[in-house]
């Protein structure tokens, strides 16, 4: 055999440096220490009993963080956008419908992904349309994002899932830019499928994916007709790991990203010491407290309506004549500070603040305000 032809790459023999930066762009968020010291434990298997007890209580703070009763509730190993097709690759066959909520970016992803699997898809933007939508489509299953963080529009969820059961559909929603920012009630508001990521509110690294499945949404799981397109996120294989589907033993499934799994306990326990109405409460004062700073540098919120404003990410309409490019640049170099611009359908519209969880203080309004003051007087200002 010929000897290694491919030298190692000189990149690998430096010590690798990551610099501090503060995060407030729309996800993910800073760490605080607690998590960070927490994601630091040993590893041990991921068919350990010590890991089972962690999956337990993560189940626990997951019931908790969505309140709810079902036993289904589990983080899927991956973003949010696997929870997203963990979703609708379970209760979605093919040639079935889909009904789609459009506010931003979110919804259109959820539409591709049903597309992928070869089920027909329509969208609507309104209480009218949803209603009339659900009557004419007989859909099984309407996808919404709580919290849009391309738009930062936060969408009212009352009595959208008592209608969508009127007509034998399944509620699915999106909070992964709202939990723990703004209320989510997943029993009383009759939302059947609900799930999120760890890395904003909840301020874990990104990589692990709370959700949770109704009754009514396991009724259709598992008396499909078909098997789901992906095994990595079968919900019958997922449920056993995660000992949601009482049988006495767990099969191996798939290597749990363990240390991921402590990140994301310690976050639910943080949450859980703060606790959800304080949480709720923090993160809507400070969220009012920045919108009057940035009026106050006359700039203009994206969503004009109060109670339509996502309390996590705040959407700033871009200030003319200026470039949003050159603005969160300016602000990462000169105060080594992330905003983002916009998303999909407010690219280039919008600059976007994220303020979640540890990161939701008036001190860092304080600091975001100061940043922003600075680059629009150094920025460059076209007079067209």
């Amino acid at each position: 055999m010929s000897p290694v032809s491919i030298p190692p790459p000189q990149c690998l023999k430096k010590r690798m440096v990551v610099p501090q930066r503060y995060m407030f762009g729309p996800g993910p968020s800073n760490v605080p220490p607690r998590i960070l010291e927490a994601g630091a434990n040993p590893v041990i298997g991921h068919m350990h009993p010590e890991t089972f007890e962690i999956m337990s209580q993560i189940k626990s703070g997951i019931q908790y963080m969505f309140q709810t009763q079902n036993r289904t509730s589990f983080a899927v190993s991956g973003t949010g956008h696997t929870a997203m097709e963990c979703a609708i690759f379970n209760t979605v066959e093919p040639g079935e419908n889909v009904l789609v909520g459009v506010n931003g970016i979110w919804g259109e992803r959820a539409a591709d992904m049903a597309q992928r699997i070869e089920a027909t898809y329509c969208y609507c933007s309104c209480c009218v349309v949803r209603l009339q939508a659900l009557s004419k489509h007989r859909p099984v299953l309407f996808f919404l994002a709580h919290g849009e963080s391309s738009t930062g529009v936060l969408h009212p969820l009352d009595g959208i899932g008592d209608l969508c059961h009127k007509y034998g559909c399944l509620f699915l929603v999106d909070c992964v830019a709202s939990i723990g920012g703004a209320p989510v009630y997943m029993d009383q508001q009759g939302i059947d499928i609900l799930y999120t990521g760890s890395q904003k509110v909840l301020n874990a690294p990104p990589g692990t994916a709370p959700i949770s499945f109704s009754e009514r949404a396991c009724q259709k799981v598992f008396n499909r007709r078909t098997k789901p397109v992906s095994f990595f996120l079968d919900l019958s294989w997922l449920a056993n790991y995660w000992g949601c589907d009482d049988k006495p033993q767990r099969i191996y499934h798939h290597t749990g990203p363990v240390t991921a799994f402590y990140s994301l306990r310690e976050s639910l326990a943080v949450l859980a010491d703060e606790g959800l109405e304080n949480s709720w409460e923090r993160h809507q004062k400070v969220a009012e407290y920045f919108h009057t700073g940035l009026e106050s540098l006359g700039l203009k919120l994206f969503v004009k309506e109060k109670r339509a404003r996502l309390p996590t990410v705040t959407t700033i309409v871009s200030p003319p004549g200026y470039d949003w490019k050159e603005i969160t640049s300016y602000i990462m170099k000169k105060h080594n500070l992330e905003i983002s611009g916009g998303l999909g359908p407010s690219l280039g519209l919008v600059l976007r603040v994220g303020l979640m969880g540890f990161n939701s203080s008036e001190a860092n309004v304080d600091m975001v305000l100061e940043a922003l003051r600075d680059a629009l007087q150094h920025c460059h200002r076209s007079k067209v």
